[in-house]
């Protein structure tokens, strides 16, 4: 049944796209190429940057023959796996940038859309990585949360909006050094919700160093979730895992 809403929901956009790109064509948002009803033009599209073929099935970074990797072997993570559509890299970082910052939300189905596999991805419901309040009341909006809606409705799964909250903001976890972002985001996250046995997608925009979203996942499993499996646009890749 998912994977019947999943192809319907891919046809209906296809057929959206043919029609909106007749109606409404409009330039890339990248280079200013006619794309048509398409976000990207065929060869920005062609640009974006992909991730190597053999990942850590638990934290997404590179990993011989796709196993898991020393760091999450010696020091296991909250969290049980994460899929990743893209490296952090130009031009996705400019995307996830102009959506979070220029409120740019056409952007957030796109990326929806882009991540969609094939078979759909398995689990009970969806979360999006809260903001805190001060964080969302200056944003506007939540772009995990931006993100997360059209992946629930494609893969009828139902996306808990009011079930965890971020009760605190210390400095952005961009601003701090690696080291430093686990002590930063420890405790920060509540959860109201009995998630006993559940499976638990959780959407965010990049995954970084993992810091925030293995508290989150903490949090989740103190709350009973039995699987937390993190599902991001764009995963960061240092020097180390991606050479120059």
């Amino acid at each position: 049944m998912k994977g019947q809403r999943l192809s319907i929901y891919r046809a209906a956009a296809k057929v959206a796209g043919r029609i909106g790109a007749a109606l409404l064509p409009q330039d890339c948002l990248l280079c200013g190429a006619l794309a048509g009803a398409q976000l990207l033009c065929s060869a920005c599209s062609d640009s974006l940057p992909r991730l190597p073929h053999s990942l850590c099935p638990v934290c997404a970074l590179p990993s011989p023959a796709n196993g898991t990797c020393g760091a999450c072997l010696s020091h296991t993570p909250f969290y049980d796996a994460t899929l990743a559509g893209f490296r952090y890299d130009f031009p996705i970082d400019r995307l996830v940038q102009a959506l979070k910052y220029d409120h740019r939300l056409a952007i957030a189905p796109w990326f929806a859309t882009v991540l969609l596999p094939s078979p759909p991805l398995e689990g009970d419901l969806l979360l999006a990585l809260p903001l805190s309040n001060m964080r969302l009341s200056e944003r506007g909006f939540n772009q995990a949360l931006e993100i997360a809606r059209p992946l629930a409705r494609a893969l009828g799964l139902p996306l808990a909006t009011t079930a965890c909250t971020r009760m605190q903001d210390g400095p952005p976890q961009a601003s701090l050094p690696w080291a430093e972002r686990q002590k930063n985001v420890r405790g920060v996250f509540e959860c109201g919700q009995d998630l006993a046995g559940k499976s638990v997608i959780v959407i965010d925009d990049v995954m970084t160093t993992g810091a925030t979203l293995n508290e989150f996942a903490r949090t989740l499993k103190k709350h009973g979730a039995r699987r937390v499996t993190n599902w991001v646009v764009a995963r960061t890749l240092t020097s180390q895992d991606w050479p120059p």
